[in-house]
Formats: structure tokens, C-alpha cells, sequence
């Protein structure tokens, strides 16, 4: 019987650093805390696999769980979408590529940090940037490094597969659990995201943690 539950989870660390093994413990942890399998996507990274490499990727895997139900025993709104920072990222660019090429429909993601938009120098229009750009462990430096290393070509900074805030269309999204943190440079513009998706007439729930 197909009778599992699954969080897909795509990692974090800027699309350049981050592993399936860096990421073991807590998804062993996801996986005893919610009884669900946790499947963990080794996707390519930049800079030697570039915008959309590591989004392909990810896309393919949810592809084969969302058509294949047998490969993990799983029917298809039985999955959710998770991943946090860049992989929250990944699992908003999933969620909008599923829609227009309407090949599957989640029916739920969670996005802890997620970055979705691609400027974070001091032009920002998000205040968290500035406010928690530096001398915490993630630095608004490090994350524009970051979208240096994973952008092909400055037009993809524009591309909402890229920075899913930048979509003209937000509908047809799924039931979305987003997370942010007080301190986070990215808290912002996971906000942003949260309500951007509800004016959209998605189910939405935000959870700062302070």
C-alpha cells in the first residue's frame, strides 16, 4: 500500500556549499520528529554547475516522486516540499516551475529562510539586510557572493526561478508553512514572500522564531 508520508528536502548553503551528508543528522532528526521518510536531493551546485543546473535537479527528483508513486510507496499529496535558505529557495522554484509546466502539483511546502529575492547590498528594499547583514554567522556579503557563484548571466537575477518574489504570478501555489528567524538577513524577503503568496490566495502560515 502506498501509505508513506515524505518531505522532499533540498539543502541549504548558497546553491555552492552544503551536502546530502552535511545535512544527515537533521534529517534524521525531521525524520523521528514527523514520522515521515525524509528524501534528501544531492543536486549539483555552482560555480561549476550554474543557474538552473541545481534547480533542474531538484525538479527532476520531485518530477520521479510526484509521476513514479512507487519508487518510495508514496502518493503524491503525501509529499511535501522542504528546504532551507537556498534549498527554501529551490522548493519555491519547484513549486512555481510545477505550475507552469503543469507535469505535477505539490500540494505543500515549507521554506525555513528562504532567500527569494537577489539583491542584498545596501540598495535592498528589505530593512533585515541591513540590519542583520553583519557580524552574524550569515552575512548579507555572503549571500550576494553566493548569487555571484550560482547566477549564469546578470539577467537571471531578474528570473523568478531565481528569486521566486520577482514572479509576476504567485497563484496556484501550495498550502505554504514559511519560517524566518529574527537575526537572519533573509528574514525579510521570506516575509515578503509569505504575504505575497497569501494576496495570492494561497493558504499561508509565518512563523518568525524569535
Amino acid at each position: 500500500p502506498l501509505d508513506h508520508s515524505v518531505l522532499l528536502f533540498f539543502h541549504g548553503g548558497g546553491w555552492v556549499t552544503g551536502s546530502i551528508d552535511d545535512y544527515n543528522g537533521l534529517c534524521a532528526s525531521l525524520a523521528k520528529a514527523t514520522g515521515q521518510i525524509v528524501a534528501s536531493v544531492d543536486y549539483r551546485l555552482a560555480p561549476e554547475y550554474k543557474f538552473p543546473e541545481g534547480l533542474n535537479d531538484c525538479y527532476a527528483v520531485a518530477q520521479s516522486l510526484f509521476k513514479t508513486p512507487n519508487i518510495l510507496r508514496v502518493e503524491p499529496e503525501q509529499i511535501t516540499l522542504i528546504g532551507d535558505s537556498a534549498g527554501g529557495n529551490l522548493a519555491a522554484a519547484v513549486s512555481l516551475m510545477a505550475r507552469d509546466r503543469g507535469e505535477f502539483f505539490p500540494r505543500r511546502q515549507i521554506l525555513i529562510y528562504p532567500a527569494t529575492q537577489s539583491d542584498h547590498s545596501e540598495q535592498s528594499p528589505f530593512n533585515s539586510v541591513r540590519e542583520n547583514g553583519t557580524d552574524y554567522l550569515l552575512t548579507a556579503k555572503r549571500v550576494a557572493e553566493y548569487m555571484k557563484l550560482y547566477m549564469y548571466a546578470p539577467e537571471d537575477l531578474k528570473n523568478p526561478y531565481l528569486a521566486p518574489l520577482l514572479a509576476k504570478d504567485l497563484s496556484r501555489q501550495p498550502d505554504t508553512l514559511v519560517i524566518t528567524a529574527e537575526f537572519d538577513p533573509l528574514r525579510d524577503e521570506g516575509e515578503a514572500y509569505a504575504k505575497a503568496l497569501a494576496l495570492a490566495s494561497n493558504r499561508v502560515v509565518l512563523h518568525r522564531i524569535p
